[in-house]
């Protein structure tokens, strides 16, 4: 088996995690959009490395969405539908929990729009993984 594969798998099943906070939390009216935003861009983040990984392309430590989809651009694979909307996650990358502790939060995203966001890079790179089988 490709550890690379295997590797990838393992990113699809924690981003399937972060996925299932955002569809809890995205019904409850009190949930801070912060960690909405957070949680789904953990989510995304981690479907594109699983499709990095699985085509054995290489990628620096980044919680850049924008970055990410780039290489694999540059790898002419194919992106998501949606990939146009990865830069409207990238604000609440790690950065945001350490680094800008401010009371300034990005702006707010619609919970269905996230889970939707998510949903759909979910289903594209589990798709893009399982043909490397």
């Amino acid at each position: 088996m490709n550890s690379r594969l295997e590797y990838a798998r393992g990113l699809l099943a924690r981003a399937h995690d972060d996925f299932f906070v955002v569809r809890r939390l995205a019904t409850d009216a009190d949930a801070p959009g912060w960690v909405l935003g957070f949680h789904a861009e953990q989510a995304v983040e981690k479907a594109l490395k699983a499709v990095l990984s699985s085509n054995g392309i290489d990628y620096p430590r980044t919680h850049n969405l924008v970055m990410l989809a780039e290489l694999l651009r540059q790898a002419q694979h194919d992106l998501p539908a949606n990939s146009g909307d990865f830069a409207l996650l990238v604000p609440y990358a790690v950065m945001l929990r350490y680094e800008d502790l401010s009371e300034d939060e990005p702006p707010a995203c619609q919970p269905a729009w996230l889970v939707s966001v998510v949903e759909q890079t979910l289903a594209w790179a589990s798709r893009c993984v399982e043909q490397k089988d």
